[in-house]
């Protein structure tokens, strides 16, 4: 049977936007405040995961609440199950929008709203997708159902629950990433290195009292501030090298002085952990001017690791831990958090993306050796295991063909640095909703989605929820 799924989603096409749109101005961010057992992510929350679960009854879909966490939606038959993972939780709005955020206004093709493309637009399409294959009343060997995240902008504890009580899919696909389609992702590992505390030795001209940059382990810093006291007069001296070495870096920053004390403040540029070099990590540039002045003993020792071991390195090659491989290229490491006090000493918090073919455990024994040598711990170590779909997995092979026949485009594969949903599933992958050359506003101001990909996203769904369920 061969059908026209573009020519499907156009005979809904007003609906599906009027839908998604509904669905848009439900303010589902995550909020302590008005949480209950009811609604444990908050109201906002929870009256998307009740949209979803009234609209999938009204199909006639078979529903269910998971205890406020998540929730399916489910049809067709079968012992086999294929899983579309979806969520409807979105980050904050933040400021500077054209319009309310929660208006979901159309504007030029586009509807504006916070989770146009992440990922309320994208579950709207597969919620469709899901439909008009139901509604055509299509012969299926296997159930397919989507799974309806909460919390995917935080912890991740919607699915986590979920897995814990209902049956894992066979295979299936995330709609909250990129087409063609990402079938392997890296592993991550955030940790902090310590200094371990020794006696503090406040000798010398020139102390370092505080130094701070950087707040997130998967974000490169944009900001670094360290605070110095410099006795015998050297202020002006510090304060001179610092601005030199601005300017030979194409930096900015300055140096404050404030009779011994001598504030210096630099900018970088900041952009995602999984490729640091990306950035511009302003603790790493700080550490390399303090690397350059005589400090007491402690702080010395500090930024002396740093400067050996992170500057200059994000592929863990000083470290003794670069790897590579073909499916997912090197591993990265992001210097995201880079805290000193004279008090207690220092900290690195470190963001490491590792192929799917490391051996992580390796990793992390050669970096505590490495650490032991220098007075560091390592610890607070978390890790989520690198997800990879076999290039040759029927699911890769159906998703492709689908999505060549749908938009006459090649379907290549795609690895990432980053996390998607998907890697909740055993066999998932990641697949749309943004077309290649468009740009990602997920998480950005005035965020949206194109109507037309919308559709054309709907209509790639619906005939790979077919193929794979037939």
């Amino acid at each position: 049977m061969r059908i026209n799924w573009m020519e499907e989603v156009l005979k809904r096409k007003e609906e599906l936007i009027r839908d998604t749109q509904e669905f848009l101005r439900i303010k589902s961010v995550f909020d302590e405040a008005s949480a209950t057992e009811e609604a444990p992510l908050g109201q906002g929350v929870y009256e998307a995961l009740q949209y979803l679960l009234r609209r999938g009854e009204e199909e006639g879909f078979t529903v269910k609440n998971v205890d406020g966490l998540a929730g399916h939606l489910e049809f067709g038959q079968g012992e086999e199950l294929i899983g579309v993972l979806c969520h409807v939780d979105v980050v904050p709005p933040g400021d500077g929008w054209t319009s309310d955020p929660f208006s979901a206004e159309i504007r030029d093709g586009k509807i504006y709203a916070r989770g146009a493309i992440d990922d309320k637009g994208p579950t709207m399409a597969a919620f469709y997708a899901m439909k008009m294959v139901k509604e055509l009343g299509l012969p299926l060997n296997k159930r397919v159902r989507m799974i309806i995240g909460t919390d995917e902008e935080s912890n991740w504890r919607c699915v986590d629950h979920y897995f814990k009580h209902e049956e894992m899919p066979t295979m299936g696909f995330a709609p909250d990433a990129d087409f063609p389609i990402i079938y392997a992702e890296k592993g991550i590992a955030d940790f902090d290195l310590c200094q371990k505390p020794v006696q503090t030795n406040e000798d010398g001209d020139i102390q370092l009292q505080s130094f701070q940059s950087g707040r997130r382990y998967n974000m490169v810093p944009d900001f670094a501030e360290a605070v110095l006291l410099v006795k015998n007069g050297r202020s002006d001296e510090v304060k001179q090298h610092f601005e030199q070495f601005l300017h030979t870096n194409s930096l900015n920053g300055q140096a404050v002085v404030k009779s011994e004390t001598v504030t210096l403040q630099l900018e970088g540029i900041s952009a995602h952990g999984m490729e640091p070099n990306n950035g511009k990590n302003a603790g790493l540039f700080m550490v390399s001017f303090l690397a350059q002045i005589p400090l007491d003993q402690n702080a010395q020792a500090f930024i002396r690791f740093i400067n050996d071991y992170f500057v200059g390195d994000s592929r863990g090659r000083t470290l003794g831990v670069a790897y590579s491989d073909d499916i997912t290229g090197d591993l990265t490491i992001n210097v995201g958090i880079l805290s000193y006090r004279q008090e207690t000493g220092g900290k690195l918090g470190l963001n490491l993306r590792y192929p799917v073919t490391n051996d992580i455990e390796q990793t992390k024994k050669t970096i505590e050796q490495v650490c032991e040598k220098h007075g560091f711990t390592l610890e607070n170590f978390s890790d989520s295991k690198p997800h990879h779909v076999d290039k040759n997995h029927v699911l890769v092979k159906t998703l492709q063909r689908v999505y060549e026949e749908q938009t006459g485009e090649s379907a290549s594969l795609i690895s990432i640095g980053g996390g998607t949903y998907a890697r909740s599933l055993n066999a998932g992958v990641a697949f749309g909703p943004l077309f290649p050359g468009r740009p990602d506003v997920a998480h950005q101001k005035d965020e949206y989605i194109i109507i037309e990909d919308l559709l054309k996203a709907t209509a790639i769904y619906a005939q790979a929820i077919y193929e794979l369920a037939k």
